[in-house]
């Protein structure tokens, strides 16, 4: 079963909020996120992968376009300058 955020959603980032949902509806646990993540070369864990959802971890520049691809989403979806896609 699925853990409830306690804290709010921070300021950091503006993709972690799609992260997580996106990732949620794929059915994906963020163990897994954060092993595919890591496949395809970003440096991140469990602990750090939930920061970022939560929008408490900055995302690096570099970050997003790796987030998109593991995903399968645009990097401009994610950063909100496309319409919703899935």
């Amino acid at each position: 079963m699925a853990k409830i955020r306690r804290a709010p959603l921070g300021e950091r980032n503006i993709v972690g909020a799609k992260v997580e949902r996106l990732r949620r509806a794929k059915g994906i646990k963020q163990k897994e996120l954060a092993a595919m993540l890591q496949s395809a070369g970003m440096d991140i864990g469990e602990t750090s992968l939930s920061r970022l959802e939560g929008q408490t971890r900055l995302v690096q520049d570099f970050e997003i376009p790796i987030l998109a691809k593991t995903l399968g989403v645009s990097a401009a979806w994610l950063l909100g300058e496309e319409e919703e896609q899935q």
